[in-house]
């Protein structure tokens, strides 16, 4: 059974940090892009950030460069995406993914809220 499990997301103040980590299970993991989305009240998902398969390419929307960082530890199948310099706007439900081939699993999502 594929599982995607998403966890540490919660409340932070604008310029605080949290660390997402999202535990894969029941594929395999290593032969998989894995992504993290998000989607705000009233917006539509989007990408926030990618790592490929051995981790040594990651992109990132624009909206998050320098502030975000994905990795991913193969050992573990997990992934995990740092945050720093929390924003308003970076209040979301956060969605892990995992992409080989078009074939797509996601997580049921972790809640950041971003405010004072």
């Amino acid at each position: 059974q594929v599982q995607l499990v998403e966890s540490g997301g919660g409340l932070v103040q604008p310029g605080g940090s949290l660390r997402l980590s999202c535990a894969a299970s029941g594929f395999g993991f290593r032969d998989y892009v894995m992504s993290w989305y998000r989607q705000a009240p009233g917006k539509e998902r989007e990408l926030v950030a990618q790592i490929s398969r051995i981790g040594r390419i990651t992109n990132y929307a624009d909206s998050v460069k320098g502030r975000f960082t994905i990795s991913r530890d193969n050992a573990e199948n997990t992934v995990y995406l740092q945050m720093n310099s929390l924003k308003a706007d970076d209040t979301a439900m956060y969605y892990c993914n995992a992409n080989r081939d078009g074939v797509h699993y996601w997580g049921q999502g972790t809640q950041v809220t971003v405010s004072s």
